[in-house]
C-alpha cells in the first residue's frame, strides 16, 4: 500500500503547489493529488517512492508558512496491532526503547526499518489492539532526548479494502528485519541476528578504528550494513574498550574482519611489536556450551581453524559483569573463521535459552520477562550496563516520557540481621550498585533492637525492578554463606494492601489464600485482627523461596488491581476514591 496523507495542509495550498515540492525533490508519484481542508491525498509508485516522501518531507518541508506532515495513509478499520515509530535518536539503547514500549501491553515483536534518515525508525507489534492504541496515544509527539517521536498504525491489510479516509489515516507498511543493539544508521537487508558480536580492542587503536572526524567506522558500518557502538567511556584508563556490533551474523563478521585489518595498519603504522590476538566477549551463560562435553565443541573450532583459543577464568566474573571473555590467535583469516564458528555456537545457544524462556513466559503474570536484565537476550556476553539493564540514566531516561509508567510498589523484605553488611558492601557499594542495577531505592532499615535477628530491606520501584532487586538479595545470601550449600534461600516479605481490600485477599472462609498457597508454594498470611496504619493499610506476610514469594507479590497485586478497577466503575462520576481513616 503506496498512499500517502499529507496533513497540517494550508488552507492556501493547491495541487499545483504539491507537484511542484514532489518535482523539486525527485519523488515520483502516480496520480494526482487529493486536496482537502487541512490534508491532502496522492499515490506513488511504489514504496520506495513513499518512504522517501516520508523521509524527505515530513516535519521537514514548509507550505504557505505551515511544515507538512507525510505518512502512509490507513483506513480506521485497517489499523492493527502494529504500529511504526519514527524519529528515535540514533544513539538511543534498545533496552531504553524496550522498556518504554513495554509500559503499554506485551511487545511481540520490534523491528528496525532500513531509511536514510539520520534519525532511527522501528515497526512495533503488541499483543493486543487496545494496547497499540494506548502506545499510539501517550508516545506520538512525546520527547526523547529532545526528538519528538513520530508514531503510525501499520495497516492490516486482511482487515478492509483500502480507501482515502481521514479519520483512519495513519500507518505504515510492514518492513525492516528484526533488530538489536542500537536504532541508527545502516540498512539490514538480512535477518539481522539477535545477538551482537562484542569485541575488546586495545585502547590505542580505538582511534584508528573511528577514523578522522568519524569517516573510518562510518565506512564501516556502510559497508557491513552493521550499527557499530565503541564503548569509550567505559573503564576510564582501562587498556582496553569493548565494541558492539549490530548487523547480520556476515555482517558482524565483516566488520570483525575490518576492524582487525585497521589495527594490524595502525600497529604497524606505530611500529607496535605485540600480538593483537582476537577477544570476544560472551555471556558466561553461553560459554559452556561453547566449550562443550570436555571441551570437545572448542577444540574442534581450533582444529577447523587453525586458531589457539582461550577463555578467561570464571574468577573474573562480578554480579554486575557476567562477561567471559575468549581469545582467538592467529591470522586474521583464521581469527575470522573462528570468530564465525564461536557466534554460531553462541547464537544457538541464546536460541536455545530464549524458547526455553518463551516457555516459561506466563511464570509470573504481570511481569516483563524481557525487561528484567537477568536473561542475556539479544546481547551476547553484555554486561548490565550495556544489555538487557538501562544504562546509568536509563530509568530516568524512561521517566522523562511522563506517561503509562509501571506502578510502583513497595515490598519490605526480611534478612538475617548479620547479612546486613554483604547486602551494604564496603562503604556502600554494593547497595547502590543494587539499586543502579535493578532501578529501585533500596534502603536499610534500622534495627528494632541490640538483638533482633532480622532486618527489614525496604524496597520500592515497579514490578520489574522488584523482581531483580529481590532476586540479587536471595542470590547474595547464598552467596555469603548465610544459608546452608543444600538449603534454599528463604525470606519473609511484607507488602501493604488497603484494609478494605484485605477480605479479597484472604476470600470465603480463607478460599483465596488458601488457593495462592497452593499455586505459589509460598506462606501467605494475613494476621488476624490488625489495626490499619495511617493510610488505612494491613500486611500481608509473604514466606517462600525466591520465585514462590515473586509469585505470591505478583497474583495479590493482580487482586489489588482488580479490586481498584471494579471500584472505579461503580465511583459515580466525579466521586473521590476511599480517603484513608485519620486517627
Amino acid at each position: 500500500m503506496n498512499k500517502l496523507y499529507i496533513g497540517n495542509v494550508s488552507a492556501e495550498a493547491s495541487e499545483e503547489d504539491f507537484e511542484t515540492i514532489f518535482e523539486q525533490w525527485k519523488i515520483p508519484h502516480s496520480g494526482p493529488f487529493l486536496v482537502k481542508t487541512g490534508y491532502a491525498f496522492v499515490d506513488c509508485p511504489d514504496e520506495k517512492a513513499a518512504m522517501r516522501a516520508i523521509d524527505v518531507l515530513s516535519g521537514k518541508v514548509e507550505l504557505h508558512g505551515k511544515v507538512l506532515e507525510v505518512e502512509h495513509s490507513v483506513p480506521k478499520r485497517q489499523r492493527s496491532c502494529k504500529l511504526q515509530i519514527r524519529n528515535i535518536p540514533p544513539h538511543m539503547q534498545w533496552e531504553v526503547l524496550d522498556s518504554m514500549l513495554a509500559q503499554y501491553g506485551a511487545v511481540e515483536s520490534c523491528e528496525q526499518v532500513n531509511t536514510d534518515t539520520e534519525t532511527a525508525v522501528v515497526n512495533v507489534r503488541y499483543a493486543a489492539k487496545d494496547q497499540a492504541r494506548l502506545a499510539m496515544e501517550k508516545l506520538n509527539g512525546s520527547m526523547m532526548e529532545n526528538y519528538a517521536l513520530k508514531v503510525s498504525y501499520i495497516p492490516d491489510e486482511t482487515a478492509a479494502p483500502e480507501g482515502p479516509s481521514a479519520g483512519g489515516r495513519r500507518g505504515f507498511n510492514a518492513r525492516g528485519p528484526p533488530r538489536s543493539g542500537s536504532p541508527g544508521l545502516g540498512a539490514r537487508p538480512k535477518m539481522q541476528s539477535d545477538i551482537p558480536l562484542r569485541m575488546l580492542v586495545p585502547t590505542q587503536f580505538v582511534g584508528a578504528i573511528i577514523g578522522k572526524e568519524g569517516a573510518t567506522i562510518r565506512n564501516i558500518t556502510k559497508q557491513t550494513h552493521s550499527k557499530i557502538d565503541i564503548h569509550r567511556k567505559e573503564n576510564a584508563g582501562a587498556a582496553e574498550k569493548p565494541i558492539t556490533i549490530h548487523s547480520t551474523p556476515e555482517g558482524c563478521s565483516k566488520a570483525c574482519r575490518t576492524i582487525m585489518e585497521i589495527m594490524q595498519k595502525e600497529a604497524l603504522d606505530t611500529k607496535f611489536t605485540e600480538e593483537i590476538p582476537l577477544k570476544i566477549l560472551a555471556h558466561n551463560n553461553f560459554v559452556g556450551r561453547l566449550i562443550g562435553k570436555e571441551g570437545r565443541n572448542l577444540k574442534k573450532i581450533e582444529q577447523d581453524t587453525g586458531t589457539k583459543i582461550t577463555i578467561s577464568p570464571l574468577q573474573d566474573l562480578t554480579l554486575y559483569n557476567p562477561e567471559r571473555t575468549i581469545t582467538v590467535k592467529g591470522s586474521i583469516e583464521v581469527c575470522s573463521r573462528a570468530e564465525e564458528e564461536v557466534m554460531k555456537k553462541i547464537r544457538e545457544s541464546h536460541e536455545s535459552d530464549m524458547a526455553a524462556m518463551n516457555l516459561q513466559s506466563n511464570l509470573i503474570p504481570g511481569l516483563n520477562l524481557n525487561a528484567l536484565g537477568l536473561f542475556p537476550s539479544g546481547a551476547s556476553g553484555m554486561g548490565p550496563s550495556m544489555s538487557s539493564v538501562p544504562p546509568p540514566g536509563a530509568h530516568g531516561g524512561c521517566a522523562s516520557f511522563g506517561q503509562g509508567q509501571p506502578e510502583s510498589e513497595t515490598v519490605h523484605l526480611f534478612i538475617p540481621a548479620l547479612a546486613v553488611g554483604a547486602i551494604i558492601g564496603k562503604q556502600g557499594q554494593h547497595i547502590k550498585q543494587l539499586s543502579h542495577f535493578a532501578g529501585a531505592s533500596i534502603k536499610i532499615a534500622p534495627a528494632e533492637g541490640m538483638d533482633a535477628k532480622q532486618r527489614m530491606v525496604i524496597i520500592v520501584g515497579p514490578p520489574e525492578a522488584q523482581f531483580k532487586a529481590q532476586c540479587r538479595i536471595f542470590g547474595k545470601l547464598k552467596e555469603e554463606n548465610f544459608f546452608g550449600p543444600k538449603e534454599e534461600v528463604k525470606l519473609e516479605a511484607h507488602i501493604k494492601v488497603p484494609s478494605f481490600a484485605a477480605g479479597r485477599v484472604i476470600g470465603k472462609g480463607g478460599k483465596t489464600v488458601n488457593e495462592l498457597q497452593n499455586l505459589t508454594c509460598a506462606e501467605v498470611v494475613v494476621p488476624r485482627d490488625q489495626t490499619p496504619d495511617e493510610n488505612d493499610q494491613v500486611i500481608v506476610k509473604i514466606s517462600g523461596h525466591f520465585f514462590a514469594c515473586q509469585l505470591a507479590q505478583r497474583k495479590i497485586q493482580e487482586i489489588l488491581a482488580q479490586v481498584r478497577r471494579q471500584q472505579q466503575l461503580k465511583a459515580p462520576p466525579g466521586a473521590q476514591p476511599p480517603m484513608p481513616r485519620r486517627k
